[in-house]
C-alpha cells in the first residue's frame, strides 16, 4: 500500500503511524484534489483490502467512523510533520 492510485492520479504515502485510535498519513497529492475526497477514498480502499484479507470484518457495518482530520503542511518540512506524528503516539 505504499502507492495509492485513483483513476489518473497517484497518491504516495510518505509516512504513517498507528496508534490505538488514529492512523496518521502524510500524503502528497495534487492540489486540485479535495482533502475530503482523498480521506474518503483512502478509507474505502483500506476497508476493501482489510475485508478481503480478514473476511470476519465483512460482518461489521463499517470499519471507520465518518470523521477525519486533514491539515496541509505548506512550508513545513516533512521532518517537522514526522516529528509531530511521532509526538502523537501515546496520547
Amino acid at each position: 500500500m505504499a502507492k495509492l492510485s485513483k483513476e489518473d492520479y497517484e497518491y504516495r504515502r510518505t509516512d504513517n503511524s498507528v496508534s490505538s485510535i488514529n492512523y496518521h498519513f502524510v500524503i502528497n497529492a495534487p492540489t486540485h484534489e479535495s482533502p475530503a475526497d482523498i480521506a474518503r477514498w483512502v478509507k474505502g480502499r483500506a476497508s476493501h483490502h482489510l475485508r478481503k484479507e480478514f473476511p470476519e470484518l465483512k460482518k461489521l457495518p463499517a470499519l471507520w467512523t465518518p470523521t477525519y482530520f486533514v491539515a496541509t503542511t505548506g512550508q513545513v518540512s516533512t521532518e517537522v510533520v514526522k516529528k509531530y506524528i511521532e509526538n502523537q503516539r501515546g496520547k
